[in-house]
């Protein structure tokens, strides 16, 4: 017979109760949210069609994995979305950007108009918003805090409803209502972190040849184009995000 000593014991319930902390934290979060009236708006409207679509790509919201992709040229977000057991997302849904702001290139500082771009996760989840419903993304990144003009690096970039932008990418209430249906999905299954890739435009090999040739001067920006288009070639093969380490000089190892 096995001695359990109070140190066993103590053990044993300090990982029960992070368990059960963990669960309760998992089941809460869309109660908090649907205290709000337009979140409870956007499940009367877009439930059904989110579990629809996850039922026709056999996924379920219980272990919901998301990743999103923007490009701005094309003016489309891209959701794409796993189970958390398979190794290989599917495009579940492309929405249409209806309004954007400034040129081709990442954002480097307050009021200049631009849509950033570079490897970001959703941070926020926005019940109250300007913009009817809104997910926040966590611009300035480790890059954009090297590379942009300190101290002026600008903030609260979202997806959003509506249809204008300084900065933020709009997708009309409409769309935003189902969209924040599948993330708070995610989150409460136990998503935390929901990455989303900006990028340019979708790097295929004819697009990002233009654009070296258009902007061969501009040596950064390049050096984040390679960048995304290592991100972008990776997934586009493979169906799964590579490792992305922030470095040093701004840049980045995607492996």
């Amino acid at each position: 017979m096995i001695k359990r000593t109070p140190d066993y014991y103590r053990v044993v319930l300090f990982v029960i109760s992070i368990m059960i902390s963990m669960s309760v934290t998992a089941q809460t979060f869309k109660e908090d949210q649907k205290r709000y009236p337009r979140v409870r708006q956007a499940y009367a409207d877009k439930e059904y069609k989110v579990l629809a679509l996850l039922e026709s790509n056999h996924l379920s919201a219980e272990n919901l994995t998301l990743y999103l992709r923007a490009f701005k040229q094309e003016k489309e977000l891209e959701l794409w979305a796993k189970c958390n057991t398979d190794s290989k997302f599917v495009l579940l849904k492309t929405y249409s950007i209806c309004s954007t702001c400034g040129v081709l290139g990442p954002k480097r500082k307050q009021g200049d108009m631009q849509i950033p771009e570079g490897f970001y996760h959703i941070n926020i989840f926005n019940p109250s918003s300007n913009f009817y419903l809104s997910l926040g993304i966590n611009y300035p990144n480790k890059s954009d805090k090297i590379l942009g003009v300190k101290g002026k690096l600008g903030g609260d970039i979202y997806i959003h409803g509506d249809c204008v932008t300084i900065g933020c990418l709009p997708i009309t209430d409409d769309q935003i209502k189902e969209l924040y249906v599948f993330c708070v999905e995610a989150r409460t299954g136990g998503q935390k972190t929901i990455p989303v890739s900006f990028f340019p435009a979708k790097l295929n090999k004819e697009t990002y040849f233009d654009l070296k040739t258009k902007y061969a001067n501009q040596t950064t920006t390049l050096s984040l184009w390679k960048d995304l288009k290592d991100a972008y070639d990776f997934f586009e093969l493979n169906k799964q995000l590579p490792s992305i380490q922030f470095l040093s000089n701004g840049q980045h190892s995607i492996k």
